[in-house]
């Protein structure tokens, strides 16, 4: 039996431990993961915990029940809120509703009722999942809703040189919608599963990967979000999944914004019901159609970058690589190989590429001028793959190296192979300390911004991010990666820290104090700075004197 996840929230402890105590959670197939006093609290922990239902009271401190609902529903939409509350009210029960929360219970609660309602939301969320994974619904789906020839046509339409006049047509033929004025294409990719010793997963979840049917399963669920927030069509290319993105000119919403929205919302979804992760790359943004090919190459150009960030994140090409050019035309998937093996791969997987690559050459027994050709294209390939990363060059080999002169003075296919090696290697090591240098200078730029703005009570990651010009996902990644926590726990810490100092150097009141560490409610101040320090801080005021 599925076992869900499920928080308390209430200011009283000993009413928490009654409904604790109240129910037999195993048996009804649910799993208390945390316990929170208060809706601040509870939304923290929600985010660490991810639960499937929270049970909730209404009136507590610092954030009430319908303010933390409103917040889960909007960022978690597919999560089940209980609500309960002594007040017998018109007012309550309509703003629940209209925050779509699933039940409404009224104190004090019987063993029964809670019990019936637990089974009842319980019933809702097997049904939801029951849906996701109705493996024979999903074939016939996807039969009847993408076409041979539309597929035929949106691939080319991201992989050829369509004219516009043909793209109009097929458009048109096919009912696709491409009128508008930007464009983008995303890659997703399913993340190969781990398989955990204690999670045997669900009966369907199980045939839906040997059957090969996930990647169904997927677009399905894809489909959905698309829809929903209207971006544009989904398709199937090989083992992945294609978004194209058409920004329309009565469109408000930035392009990008509008697509990450779509993606996060998915990638939740897709681990909630089908227990998969997956990597989504995704391109550069086009001005016009037949520009489609440029963004869906530059999607899973940023689609290697997994080798290095790791896997179920969204990897925006303008991040990684701010100047994106189009690829020259070298058997795209030996380029595409080489170049992800100089930008984020390893000594060892750079000497094994080329080592192919040179026994391409051997086993096609090409003639000398065919084998010049080859490693001509190889080179301009390492320098193109350099240039995207703004590896200097002259600082590499020197100002009066001439990587080509060299080239033409190698004596034989031996030699070439080790030659090739050595400037691979050396380029991708200039890369790797250069990006690590980036890294460093983006997250003092944040700490120097957050030192300057934590007494701001409104400063949060995206405002950062906007005086950053970067995404979410990547600056949270990089300032993880850097400073070992997160933006939160970082600004909680600069906050407390400069607060410490105010209460051993002034005699500014405690709400003066919580004012100027960019804490709008007092009270709040004070609770955190008791669950960060063990004492309140007057305490500490007494203790330093």
């Amino acid at each position: 039996m599925r076992k869900y996840k499920l928080l308390i929230v209430d200011d009283e402890i000993e009413v928490r431990k009654g409904i604790i105590n109240k129910v037999n959670w195993e048996k009804l197939g649910f799993e208390i993961v945390a316990e929170g006093e208060n809706g601040q609290e509870a939304l923290e922990l929600f985010e660490k915990t991810l639960p499937d239902v929270v049970l909730t009271d209404i009136k507590m401190p610092f954030m009430d029940g319908l303010e933390l609902s409103r917040r889960i529903k909007e960022k978690y939409p597919t999560t089940k809120i209980i609500v309960m509350t002594g007040f017998d009210e018109f007012e309550y029960a309509h703003k629940a509703i209209k925050l779509n929360v699933s039940e409404y219970l009224l104190r004090p609660i019987s063993s029964e009722e809670i019990t019936n309602i637990l089974l009842k939301v319980k019933g809702q969320i097997d049904k939801e999942i029951a849906e996701k994974e109705n493996v024979e619904a999903l074939k016939e789906h996807y039969k009847k809703s993408i076409p041979v020839l539309r597929e035929k046509f949106l691939i080319s339409l991201i992989t050829s040189g369509l004219d516009r006049k043909e793209i109009e047509q097929n458009s048109n033929n096919y009912d696709i919608n491409l009128n508008g004025n930007e464009f983008m294409v995303s890659v997703i990719s399913i993340d190969k599963k781990k398989k955990e010793s204690n999670e045997s997963g669900s009966d369907n979840e199980v045939l839906l990967r040997e059957k090969g049917l996930l990647k169904f399963a997927v677009l399905n669920t894809t489909q959905e979000i698309v829809d929903k927030y209207n971006l544009g069509t989904v398709f199937l290319k090989d083992e992945n999944i294609i978004i194209l993105t058409v920004h329309g000119d009565k469109e408000n919403e930035v392009i990008a914004d509008k697509t990450f929205s779509a993606i996060e919302e998915l990638k939740q979804v897709l681990e909630k019901f089908l227990k998969v992760t997956v990597t989504v790359g995704v391109g550069n943004v086009v001005k016009d159609v037949v520009l489609l090919r440029n963004s869906y190459e530059n999607a899973v150009a940023a689609l290697d970058y997994r080798i290095f960030m790791g896997k179920n994140k969204i990897i925006w090409i303008e991040d990684i690589e701010p100047v994106s050019v189009n690829k020259i035309v070298f058997d795209e998937t030996k380029e595409r190989t080489l170049t992800s093996g100089i930008k984020v791969g390893t000594k060892e997987e750079i000497t094994s590429t080329i080592d192919k690559l040179f026994e391409d050459i051997i086993d096609s027994k090409a003639s000398f001028k065919d084998y010049q050709i080859y490693i001509m294209e190889m080179l301009t390939t390492i320098l193109k793959a350099a240039r995207d990363s703004s590896v200097d060059i002259d600082e590499i080999f020197g100002v009066d190296h001439n990587l080509f002169v060299e080239l033409y003075s190698l004596s034989g296919i031996e030699e070439a192979k080790g030659w090739f090696k050595d400037i691979s290697v050396r380029i991708m090591n200039f890369i790797v300390k250069d990006r690590q240098d980036t890294y460093q200078h983006l997250v003092k730029k944040a700490k120097d911004y957050i030192k300057e703005s934590y007494g701001n009570s409104d400063i949060n990651i995206n405002e950062v991010c906007n005086y950053l010009h970067l995404s979410t996902t990547y600056f949270s990644f990089i300032f993880k990666k850097e400073t070992k926590t997160t933006f939160v726990n970082y600004l909680t810490q600069v906050r407390m820290d400069a607060a410490k100092e105010l209460l051993r150097t002034t005699n500014l009141k405690a709400f003066e104090i919580a004012e100027k560490v960019g804490y709008s409610e007092p009270n709040y101040f004070s609770y955190s700075f008791k669950k960060k320090f063990g004492v309140s801080p007057s305490e500490f005021r007494n203790s330093s004197k």
